[in-house]
């Protein structure tokens, strides 16, 4: 049994050295979840990390979105044993205080792209609920996921343009998740064949980012509408006087771009507890694709946790001005959006979206339906 660093500390969970996980689903990950923009409509990056014990893969990818263009730097290399080690050709991620501070950085490279900045919490780390998922009896999702929203110093690079990123402006949210969801090359489907025509997933993720509080909405649903899981508060700030708040279900009401599925505007309403209605509004302002090269919905060429060699490390530009272009990769959306509550306050921060497959009550009775 191989040991590594991680052996020397009291932290065992299993009878098994740290490079065994606690089973041998091939569909186990651990990883962690960035996004940072200067609290305006200028540029929105997104930086991943993820490890795949089964599949002896880790791979790391920036994606920014600037002018009417997305670039995206990405890098895959085998495992190893040493999980501490989270360097992947220029990507690091480095722990520096857990829970409270992490340094991200992307060394220089051929594309120009640059990031070495500092994340310091403002909030408590949250977990969110567990998310448990089974289909032909199978388990397909069984996840721990934790959110935390931050503020950053440092600087990013792109376009020939260094931004000098300090804590008064440049914010953003971060998460850290692991456990069991696909990863890897694609397994033969077998009876999920069956299943395809009537799949939906309506799935939407929004920690708006006020000055010294959050509100945190989270929910999915299949395809008829079902809900499948839902978070709604308010988290205070670290230094607040505010107590954290839960929320009732959040209700939603949506407008998308005629033509596709993305957000023109969302309203989000969820009851506080002296039964008045917290009203979120999002206005979105630019969008990071996932699909576009990230591998969060995996391609021909990349995907979460593919096996690409040693270490491979890539750089892709996206002219998200191309209307067919944006069309083809608007399917997990990380929208930028500037929000409103209705008590007044103004804040910034994202809407992760995603419509997939069927979702009728918002009329899209087909899979490849789109709003008119």
């Amino acid at each position: 049994m191989p040991l590594s660093p991680l052996d020397d500390f009291l932290a065992h969970q299993t009878t098994e050295p740290f490079a065994h996980v606690f089973t041998s689903d091939r569909n186990f990950y651990d990883r962690y979840y960035f996004n940072l923009h200067a609290s305006s409509d200028e540029i929105f990056a997104v930086f991943g990390m993820g490890q795949y014990p089964n599949l002896g893969v880790t791979d790391a990818f920036l994606a920014i979105s600037h002018g009417t263009t997305q670039t995206v730097v990405r890098a895959s290399r085998e495992l190893g044993h040493d999980r501490l080690d989270t360097g992947i050709g220029p990507f690091r991620v480095e722990v520096v205080e857990g829970l409270r501070k992490l340094r991200l950085t992307l060394d220089d490279n051929e594309w120009g792209v640059g990031l070495d900045v500092v994340f310091d919490a403002v909030s408590e780390a949250t977990e969110e609920p567990k998310h448990q998922m089974r289909q032909f009896g199978r388990v397909t999702m069984d996840t721990s996921r934790y959110a935390q929203l931050g503020a950053y110093t440092g600087t990013l690079t792109v376009a020939g343009k260094t931004y000098e990123v300090a804590p008064d402006r440049w914010k953003g949210v971060r998460d850290r998740s692991w456990g069991v969801r696909p990863v890897g090359e694609p397994e033969p489907p077998g009876i999920r064949v069956t299943a395809q025509p009537r799949h939906g997933f309506f799935h939407h993720w929004i920690p708006a980012q006020f000055d010294d509080f959050t509100v945190k909405l989270f929910f999915e649903e299949d395809a008829e509408g079902e809900r499948l899981i839902e978070e709604a508060s308010v988290i205070p700030h670290l230094g607040s006087a505010r107590e954290p708040l839960a929320l009732g279900s959040p209700r939603h009401e949506m407008v998308y771009r005629s033509g596709g599925r993305e957000i023109e505007r969302t309203v989000v309403r969820a009851a506080r507890p002296d039964g008045e209605d917290l009203v979120l509004t999002c206005h979105p302002l630019r969008t990071v694709y996932l699909a576009a090269g990230s591998g969060y919905l995996p391609a021909g060429d990349w995907g979460h946790g593919q096996y690409r060699g040693p270490l491979v490390v890539q750089g892709l530009t996206y002219d998200m001005g191309d209307p067919a272009v944006r069309k083809q990769y608007a399917l997990l959306n990380e929208t930028l959006c500037r929000f409103e509550l209705a008590t007044g306050e103004v804040g910034y921060g994202m809407h992760e979206n995603m419509v997939l497959g069927i979702y009728r009550p918002h009329g899209f009775e087909a899979p490849d339906a789109v709003s008119p």
